[in-house]
Order: C-alpha cells, then sequence, then structure tokens
C-alpha cells in the first residue's frame, strides 16, 4: 500500500486539505473557511481538526504534510514571516513547531502560488518540460520558474512573482506599493473594474443585460460573453489586459526562454482571447531569438494544482 501525504493550501478566504499519493492521487480532501480574522492560533487548531477528520476517512496518519501559504515564510524553520493579505500578516507564526506534533509527521512550508508551479511541474504540463514559467491569474497574480526541472525560489522562497514585475512605469499604484504591476493591470478585480466603468457609461450594453445592470456581478467571465455577443468596447479591454499578461510574458521569454509558459487562475478561463493574444505579444515583442518554439498552455488543475503541489513538495521531504 502506497504511503499517504497530506497537502494544505491556505487561503485568504477559504483552505483546502488533502490526503494523497506521491504520483499525484488525491484519496480524499475538505475545505473550511479560514475566518483568519480569529487569528493564526484558532486557524491552525482548526486546520488541526480539519486533517484529523481526514485521517480518520483514510484510515492511515500522513507521512509528510506539505502547506502552501500566501506570503513569505522562512522555509528552513517553517514558520511565516509575512501574509500580508491576512490579519496580523502572520509574523513569525510557527506552523512546522505547531503541526508537526499532531500530526505526527514533518511539516514542510512553501508559498502558496510557488507550490501551484510545483503542482504542474510534477503531475501536469511540466513534466515535458527543461524550463517552465507559471502565472496563476485570479484576485492577485503571482507565478513561479522552474528551471531545469526544478524551482527557482532565491534566498526568501520569493524569486517568481511574476505579477509584480513593472509593465506601465506610471501606472496605478500596486499593493506592493509600486506602480504599473501586471497584477493592478490585469488581475480579475482590475478586469472586472473595466467592465464595470463600460458599463456606467452606456459602452457596453450586452453586458449589462447579462449582469442585469447588477456591477456587483461584472467579471472577466461575464465581460468574455459580452464581447461575443458584440460588445466590442469589452472585447478590447479584454484584449488590453491579455496584452499586459503577454508583455510580461514575453518578459519572461526573454530573460529565461522557458519551452512553456502555463496560465492558471480564474483568469486564464476567458480562453482564447487570453491565449492566443499572449502568444502573439510573445512573437512580436520577442525580437533576440526566434520563440516560436515557447508553448503557452492553460493549466488543467484549476484548483486542484495546489493541493498537487503540497503532495509533491510533502513527497520530496520538502526538496523543491
Amino acid at each position: 500500500m502506497p504511503d499517504l501525504f497530506a497537502s494544505v493550501d491556505l487561503g485568504g478566504t477559504k483552505t483546502s486539505a488533502a490526503l494523497g499519493t506521491a504520483d499525484g492521487q488525491i484519496v480524499c480532501q475538505a475545505t473550511m473557511p479560514t475566518d483568519s480574522h480569529a487569528g493564526p492560533e484558532d486557524v491552525l487548531n482548526r486546520l488541526g481538526v480539519l486533517l484529523d477528520d481526514l485521517i480518520r476517512q483514510a484510515g492511515r496518519r500522513p507521512v509528510a504534510l506539505g502547506i502552501g501559504v500566501p506570503g513569505l515564510a522562512d522555509l528552513r524553520r517553517g514558520t511565516t514571516l509575512f501574509l500580508p493579505n491576512l490579519p496580523t500578516h502572520w509574523r513569525d507564526v510557527p506552523v512546522r513547531d505547531r503541526l508537526e506534533p499532531r500530526l505526527g509527521c514533518p511539516v514542510y512550508l512553501l508559498n502558496d502560488v510557488r507550490m501551484l508551479t510545483l503542482g504542474e511541474l510534477m503531475f501536469g504540463l511540466g513534466q515535458t518540460a527543461h524550463t517552465m514559467a507559471f502565472f496563476a491569474l485570479g484576485t492577485g497574480i503571482g507565478g513561479g520558474l522552474a528551471i531545469d526541472g526544478r524551482l527557482r525560489l532565491g534566498p526568501l522562497g520569493a524569486a517568481g512573482e511574476l505579477g509584480h514585475q513593472t509593465i506601465l512605469p506610471d501606472g496605478p499604484r500596486c499593493g506592493c506599493g509600486n506602480r504599473g504591476c501586471l497584477e493592478v493591470l490585469a488581475s480579475g478585480p482590475a478586469i472586472a473594474a473595466q467592465g464595470v466603468w463600460l458599463m456606467q457609461c452606456g459602452r457596453a450594453p450586452r453586458l449589462y443585460q447579462i449582469v442585469g445592470g447588477d456591477v456587483s456581478r461584472v467579471t472577466p467571465r461575464e465581460m468574455v460573453a459580452a464581447a461575443e455577443a458584440g460588445d466590442g468596447a469589452v472585447r478590447e479591454a479584454l484584449e488590453r489586459c491579455a496584452e499586459y499578461v503577454g508583455i510580461a510574458a514575453a518578459n519572461v521569454v526573454t530573460i529565461i526562454h522557458p519551452d512553456l509558459i502555463v496560465l492558471g487562475g480564474g483568469v486564464a478561463d476567458i480562453g482564447p482571447i487570453l491565449l492566443d493574444t499572449v502568444r502573439r505579444v510573445i512573437r512580436s515583442r520577442v525580437g533576440m531569438f526566434p520563440a516560436d518554439d515557447v508553448r503557452v498552455e492553460r493549466s488543467r488543475f484549476g484548483d486542484r494544482a495546489g493541493l498537487l503541489g503540497g503532495l509533491a513538495l510533502a513527497a520530496r521531504n520538502g526538496a523543491v
């Protein structure tokens, strides 16, 4: 019987956990609200209960746990350093010391988007790539780099923050403090904001119909539907945001010339408008060498990529 490994994807709104095997087969999984306002101690206690429930379902204990955290962590000590979107920012929270005694197995930490990248590298499209870049396009934009089949983490585990490269030097202020980051231009909320503006200006009648005039219902998905129904201004807005992603991808291609660029997260669901534009921009902006051999693909894992990455992290004893 193969060993079981545990995986946790800690998010600002929800936290997912799973038990699975080293080859990426998930045996059981569950989700809980993070309720991060209650503080790190409470979140970790409830996470322990969630993992206990999974262990009872599986009838076996895991050999190791891999956990993705939304920010910086000291990977050697197993502590969080700065989780910007969680109350108290989880500064110096000893996650490993809290969970290891309860689970009776080693616990390994990694940034959540780097864990997504690891999942894609080990079980997805990255299996056939020598060098890969992963863009996680959602509420924010994160990323990860795999070079020669290994994650490139840097001294703080923060290498690969592809969403915080400067695209417009005088662009809007980003949450990181910089101006014109990819995240502030092409994340899900940034795209939706363009849709709301067009709708309120009377330039998106199809979008208005689709959401019944309710601006809170505007998302990139509804904008795609409106563009396909004939809203030209909405299509232009989507293509502009996709072009920003393409510029970011072209920068990465020029720097490391990956075999593969994978687009994941909810924004990747907008489909051909994104993929075709990114491919076109790479071809037009990379001039130092032919870039036709760089594949640009959408991740097939969706929300499962993080959990798969945690299984890989645990199975590899924290080595990435």
